[in-house]
């Protein structure tokens, strides 16, 4: 079943699922904060820009900080034409072991060409969210730091037999932007 607002501020109050949480819509620029049926997160100021300017291969099992441009501290930035950018959430999650939330993007940003690819916070992970944004037209796109950047549904089921932190998940824990990685 999807979550609504009461039901996630009390996994909030009971389990601190989210933190920091804002407990309504903040209509502030991009929006964010919580809604009737989901979370609409932020992304920080540490921002990783894909490029090739060092001719390197994008390998999912041997992914570099070659592959990207880091920017810090700036307000926002501009993902290039056809490409993407990392960002990592300002909330830290602690997704309780019979709830998952599924990642989508924010409209504002989807009517602009700039796409986040969903992504699941499964039963049991903790840490900061890393984000993609994917720009999939032809002219730069600016993205906001400390702003909304895309929104979490969040569903609750039966407790599964073994959780994300069970079996010692390789992105378990993370802060910051991790990159890919194979265990």
């Amino acid at each position: 079943m999807i979550l609504n607002d009461k039901q996630i501020k009390k996994l909030v109050e009971e389990q601190d699922m989210i933190r920091p949480f804002v407990n309504k819509s903040v209509a502030q620029g991009i929006s964010h904060g919580l809604n009737s049926f989901g979370f609409d997160l932020r992304c920080g100021e540490e921002f990783k820009i894909f490029t090739n300017i060092k001719g390197a291969t994008a390998d999912p099992k041997n992914f570099t900080e070659d592959n990207f441009v880091t920017i810090k501290g700036e307000p926002s930035i501009l993902i290039p034409p056809n490409s993407f950018a990392l960002a990592s959430s300002l909330e830290y999650f602690k997704m309780p072991r019979n709830v998952t939330g599924l990642v989508t993007a924010k409209s504002t940003y989807a009517r602009c060409g700039l796409g986040t690819p969903p992504t699941v916070l499964e039963a049991g992970w903790h840490g900061n969210l890393v984000l993609e944004f994917s720009n999939h037209t032809s002219n730069s796109i600016r993205l906001y730091a400390n702003s909304g950047a895309a929104q979490i549904l969040f569903f609750q089921g039966e407790e599964p037999e073994v959780s994300y932190a069970d079996r010692k998940g390789k992105y378990h824990g993370q802060t910051g932007i991790t990159l890919a990685k194979s265990k």
